[in-house]
C-alpha cells in the first residue's frame, strides 16, 4: 500500500472508531466496539492505529455512559500499543523540543493510564473466547501474551505566559526580567530566572515559548491536548487547565469567530471538564456547544467533542 493510500485508510478507520465510539456514547449497542472495530475492519493494522488516533476518548461511553468495558476491548487496545510501541523514554517538552512528539506522548499516556485503570482488578489486559482468535489471526500476535501496556508521563505542561513577563521577555535583558513580578503560582515563574542564552534575536519563537505561550496560541495547544479532558484523569495539564479558564473562553470564542470549529469543541472539552469539577466558568457553554452542533460540519470527531461536553456538563444529548 502506497503511503498516500495508507493515511487515507487510517483516516478513514479513525473516523469510522469515532462515530462508533459516539453511538456508544448515545446509548446504541452493546458489544465490545473497540475489539468489534478491529475485527471487521478490512485492513486490521489500520484499525489498530485507528485506535491510538482516538486514543483516551475510546473510553467516553465507559467513563461518562452506560456502555460495559470487555476483556475483548482490552486486548484490541493493548495490542495496539504492541503493534505501535510508543517511545520508551517521553519527549523532551517544548520550546526545547518539539511540541507535536510532546502533545502524541501526553495522549499516548492518557489512552495507557485509562487502560491500566480499566483492567487492574483483573490484572493484565487478556482477551476470551472467539473475539481472542480473532485477534490473533488478524494481527498475527497472541493476545493472551500482551502483559501491559506502558507509556511514560510526560514531563511538563503547556506554559501560559503572564503578559508582563511575555513583554520583560521581549525586552531581551534579564534587568528587564527582574523588573518583572511574576505572581506566585504562575505557571511561567520557573521559567522566569532562564539564562541569557536562551534569548537570542535568532530564536524569538522559542524564547517566547520559554516565557510561555500567549493564550491564542496556549489554548490552540490546550485544545490538541483535549482527549485527556476526561474524568479519570489528572495531571500537570489538568492543573494548567484549572488555572485559566479565561484563557480557555478566550481562545474558543476566537476559535469560533475564526470558524474553526474542531478546535473551538475541542478547547469547549476542557471548559466542560472545569465545569463539571465546579470551576466557574466566564462564558455559558450550552448555547455554544448548540451553535458548534449546528454549524460545525458534522463530522464524526467534532461531534465526539461535542458528545463528551454534553455529557460533562449533565446536559441532555443532541438530537
Amino acid at each position: 500500500m502506497s503511503p498516500d493510500r495508507s493515511q487515507t485508510a487510517y483516516a478513514e478507520s479513525a473516523a469510522d472508531l469515532a462515530r462508533r465510539v459516539l453511538g456508544a456514547l448515545r446509548g446504541a449497542g452493546d458489544t465490545a466496539l473497540v475489539a468489534e472495530h478491529v475485527e471487521r475492519a478490512d485492513d486490521p493494522k489500520a484499525a489498530l492505529a485507528a485506535l491510538r488516533v482516538v486514543g483516551a476518548d475510546t473510553f467516553a461511553p465507559f467513563l461518562l455512559g452506560d456502555s460495559v468495558f470487555h476483556p475483548q476491548d482490552a486486548a484490541a487496545l493493548a495490542t495496539s500499543f504492541t503493534i505501535f510501541p510508543p517511545p520508551v523514554t517521553s519527549p523532551t517538552p517544548p520550546p526545547a523540543g518539539p511540541a507535536e512528539p510532546w502533545v502524541v506522548a501526553w495522549r499516548d499516556w492518557a489512552m495507557a493510564e485509562l487502560l491500566g485503570r480499566f483492567t487492574a482488578p483483573q490484572g493484565p489486559p487478556a482477551a476470551a473466547g472467539s473475539a481472542a482468535a480473532g485477534l490473533a489471526e488478524l494481527t498475527g500476535i497472541d493476545t493472551a501474551e500482551v502483559t501491559g501496556v506502558r507509556a511514560p508521563q510526560p514531563q511538563g505542561a503547556p506554559l501560559l505566559a503572564d503578559d508582563r513577563l511575555r513583554a520583560a521577555y521581549g525586552a531581551g535583558g534579564p534587568r528587564a526580567r527582574e523588573a518583572v513580578r511574576v505572581p506566585e503560582g504562575s505557571y511561567a515563574a520557573d521559567r522566569l530566572h532562564a539564562t541569557d542564552a536562551a534569548y537570542t534575536a535568532d530564536t524569538p519563537e522559542s524564547a517566547t515559548e520559554a516565557a510561555g505561550l500567549d493564550w491564542q496560541r496556549w489554548s490552540v495547544r490546550m485544545g490538541q491536548l483535549s482527549p485527556l479532558a476526561l474524568p479519570g484523569l489528572d495531571g500537570p495539564v489538568h492543573r494548567a487547565a484549572r488555572g485559566a479558564p479565561l484563557a480557555l473562553a478566550r481562545g474558543a470564542s476566537r476559535a469560533l469567530l475564526r470558524r474553526d470549529h474542531p478546535t473551538a469543541a475541542r478547547i469547549v472539552r476542557w471548559l466542560a471538564l472545569l465545569g463539571s469539577d465546579g470551576v466557574p466558568l466566564p462564558l455559558e457553554l450550552p448555547p455554544l456547544i448548540e451553535h458548534l452542533e449546528l454549524l460545525g460540519g458534522g463530522g464524526p470527531r467534532i461531534a465526539l467533542d461535542l458528545a463528551i461536553a454534553r455529557r460533562l456538563l449533565t446536559l441532555e444529548p443532541s438530537a
